[in-house]
């Protein structure tokens, strides 16, 4: 792994350890995120290779990542403070997002450090026809991962109660008014 490589893995790791403290959900909360996967997708999402069961493998790890992105996005404790939305991301949560992206970097050092014999084995035996097949399931993995856990969170973001809300100005039928 070159040193661009593992000190994108680890910001995004540290991504949900920062969230394990509790802080305002705001702008920063989405765009630090997808600011490094859109960094990734653009550093080594060359193409989307079709061919042989390229399709199969990237839509398994997509599904896993938009799985892991939902659970993670389920557990992110939100609640209201004065004006504000503060999230906080439960140990639940932690473990999901360090489970995807764990396992991304851990099949990347195995496959460096002697497992590539076994996942060229793998690819042969199940018609994936490149490399590039497993960059870009397991980048398209980590895209989604990342953004189906912030789209979670926007929306339950978005139906938290925050308190009493301002009511309607059309004035309430009295009974002697009809309906």
């Amino acid at each position: 792994m070159t040193t661009t490589e593992w000190i994108t893995d680890i910001a995004l790791i540290l991504v949900v350890f920062r969230q394990l403290r509790e802080g305002r959900l705001d702008w920063k909360s989405f765009l630090v995120p997808l600011g490094i996967v859109a960094f990734v997708a653009q550093q080594y999402l060359d193409s989307v290779p079709t061919g042989g069961n390229d399709l199969v493998l990237i839509g398994t790890l997509v599904a896993a990542g938009a799985a892991l992105g939902i659970g993670g996005g389920v557990y992110t404790r939100i609640r209201v403070s004065g004006e504000h939305l503060l999230i906080k991301a439960g140990a639940v949560s932690a473990v999901l997002w360090v489970l995807g992206m764990g396992a991304r970097m851990g099949f990347q050092l195995w496959t460096e450090h002697g497992g590539g014999d076994d996942v060229a084995r793998f690819s042969l035996t199940h018609h994936i026809t490149s490399d590039q097949a497993w960059v870009a399931a397991f980048v398209l993995m980590a895209l989604t991962e990342v953004v189906t856990r912030l789209a979670t969170i926007f929306v339950r973001g978005r139906l938290v109660d925050r308190g009493p809300r301002a009511q309607l100005t059309r004035p309430a039928l009295s009974p002697d008014h009809g309906a």
